[in-house]
């Protein structure tokens, strides 16, 4: 039996290509499965309310939505910290979002007593609900198509169909506002982090610099824009005045808005720049004796050792 598999052909998530155990892999799936663990032990325990399958279906949507964030946070990630490992992991999180997607739905049809006549006219009568539902079948065709044969079959198209994922997030992420209703606090913090990541994305699409400096801009110009939609989703939504919203972020008597933890997640960002930069000074600085000696063999000085490139580019 070949070491990656299991009796069944299966796959083992936290194994690398050549069989070996991945502590990255293995705390990744661990991570994955740890809210589906907690949400079951939950209901077993009668601790979800009095409507414990309402609460399933919007905490697996929730999950849903937040391993979706941290798949598109695998590349700022990899840039910013000079982490190739993490690439490794990112097949995993997005099979993690169809699996709680395709939950979500099925917790939804059980509520519905699987009346499956009774879901599809749901689905196609409810805007949100419709929303969703092709959000989830976006992701389900994601899923499907992350295999390695499916990349190599697929070609040059699989790449343009995996872009899909931007789409499918904002279609998520409207899914997440409109089914909210009253408080929207949680999606306000979704769509903030979004926003954070699609920055990133298009300062490396114009090619604009990288520095702790424009990582931290960044930041704050996320923060901004979160506590803006905040304002303009209240205001649209329940005609509270948008200078009420605004004014609510200043006001730390209460629970912290959404665009402040944006800019705290944000924030780490240039922090980790900053580290990776230190960490490259100190190393190049303080080159390791076997090689300070060879410099000095070859008659070369302590600088021109240290200008070798610790890493190959990304």
């Amino acid at each position: 039996m070949d070491r990656l598999t299991v009796p069944l052909g299966i796959p083992l998530p936290w194994r690398d290509r050549a069989g070996r155990l991945s502590g990255l892999k293995l705390a990744v799936f661990l991570a994955c499965v740890a809210p589906a663990l907690y949400l079951a032990a939950a209901y077993r325990l009668d601790a979800l309310g009095a409507k414990p399958i309402t609460a399933l279906i919007h905490a697996t949507g929730e999950w849903a939505v937040r391993f979706l964030l941290f798949s598109l946070a695998i590349s700022p990630l990899r840039r910013i910290a000079d982490w190739g490992k993490v690439l490794v992991v990112r097949r995993m999180l997005g099979v993690t979002v169809m699996a709680y997607a395709v939950a979500h739905l099925t917790l939804y049809a059980v509520d519905q007593n699987l009346i499956l006549t009774k879901v599809a006219s749901e689905i196609a009568l409810r805007l949100y609900l419709t929303i969703g539902f092709v959000a989830l079948i976006g992701l389900i065709a994601l899923g499907l198509t992350s295999t390695d044969a499916a990349i190599r079959n697929l070609g040059p198209n699989w790449h343009r169909l995996h872009r899909l994922v931007y789409t499918i997030t904002v279609l998520a992420l409207v899914h997440y506002f409109l089914q909210s209703k009253i408080d929207v606090s949680d999606p306000v913090f979704s769509a903030g982090l979004f926003l954070l990541l699609m920055g990133w994305r298009a300062m490396r699409r114009f090619k604009w610099p990288e520095r702790p400096w424009s990582l931290l801009l960044l930041a704050i110009l996320s923060s901004l824009a979160t506590a803006a939609l905040e304002a303009a989703w209240y205001g649209l939504a329940s005609g509270v005045p948008a200078s009420l919203v605004l004014a609510a972020n200043l006001d730390f008597s209460g629970p912290i808005r959404p665009a402040w933890w944006v800019l705290a997640t944000g924030l780490l960002m240039p922090a980790i720049a900053l580290l990776r930069g230190a960490r490259t000074a100190g190393t190049t600085a303080s080159p390791a004796p076997g090689r300070q000696r060879a410099g000095e063999a070859r008659g070369t000085t302590g600088r021109a050792a240290a200008s070798e490139p610790l890493s190959p580019p990304a």
